[in-house]
C-alpha cells in the first residue's frame, strides 16, 4: 500500500497525466488529486491532507508562500515542494526559510523527482543537489566551527551580505570571506544558499533569530 500521498497544483494537463502515471508505477507513492490554480489549493489540501504538495511556480512565488504559511497555521501534515522550470537563488532561499521543504526543477529526471517526493514525504529537506540536513550533519561535525564562524553563519541566516556581516562584527569584508571559506570546508556545503538553508541546524538557531525584522 502506498505510504506517501502526493497532491499537485499544476495548470498543464499533460504534466498532471504524466505525474499520475509515474506515481502509479512507483509502488510507494500515491497521486491523490490536483488543482490547476493556486487559489483552489488551500481548501483542497486541507480536505485531502496529503504528505506532499507539488506546487507549480509559474503563477508567481508570493501566492505559493502564502499557501505554505496558511498550511503551517492549520498544522497541516503536508510538506510543500516547489516545481519550477527555474527559480532564482534568492527566491529559493526565501521559500526554504518560510517552510518549503523541497525545490525540484521540471527538467529533473523522473528518478530524481521521485527521490525528492520520497525525501520530503518523510519530513526531510531536499534540493537538486540532494544535500538534505541529515546527510551533511552526519558527514561533518558542526562543533568544528569556531564561535566567530558560528556568528557568521547566524548572520548569513538573517540574509546579510558580506559587507553587512563585516559591519555587524566589526571586521573586514575580506575576513568574512576567509571565515566563509573555512565554514564551507568544515561543513561540506557548497554555497551561501545551502549554508542559509542548513545554518539553523548547524548552530542551533531558533526560528525567530532568522528574521531580519
Amino acid at each position: 500500500m502506498p505510504s506517501i500521498s502526493v497532491f499537485a497544483c499544476e495548470p498543464q494537463p499533460i504534466l498532471l497525466e504524466g505525474l499520475r502515471k509515474v506515481l502509479s508505477e512507483s509502488g510507494d507513492l500515491e497521486f491523490v488529486g490536483a488543482v490547476s490554480r493556486i487559489s483552489e489549493a488551500f481548501d483542497a489540501l486541507n480536505r485531502v491532507r496529503p504528505n506532499v504538495a507539488l506546487l507549480d511556480v509559474s503563477g508567481g512565488l508570493t501566492p505559493l508562500l502564502r499557501l505554505v504559511a496558511g498550511l503551517k497555521a492549520t498544522s497541516s501534515p503536508c510538506h510543500a515542494v516547489l516545481w519550477a522550470v527555474d527559480l532564482p537563488e534568492m527566491d529559493a532561499f526565501r521559500a526554504l526559510q518560510l517552510g518549503v521543504r523541497g525545490i525540484a526543477k521540471k527538467t529533473l529526471p523522473v528518478g530524481k523527482l521521485l527521490e525528492c517526493l520520497r525525501v520530503v514525504g518523510t519530513g526531510k529537506l531536499w534540493m537538486d543537489e540532494n544535500e538534505h540536513v541529515t546527510e551533511f550533519l552526519h558527514r561533518k561535525e558542526a562543533s568544528r566551527l569556531t564561535p566567530r564562524e558560528k556568528e557568521v553563519v547566524r548572520l548569513i541566516c538573517r540574509g546579510m551580505k558580506n559587507k553587512q556581516i563585516a559591519e555587524n562584527l566589526n571586521i573586514m569584508a575580506g575576513t568574512v570571506k576567509v571565515h566563509l571559506m573555512h565554514i564551507f570546508e568544515k561543513t561540506g556545503l557548497q554555497d551561501r544558499l545551502a549554508l542559509a538553508v542548513h545554518g539553523r541546524e548547524l548552530v542551533g538557531i531558533e526560528s525567530n533569530e532568522t528574521s531580519t525584522g
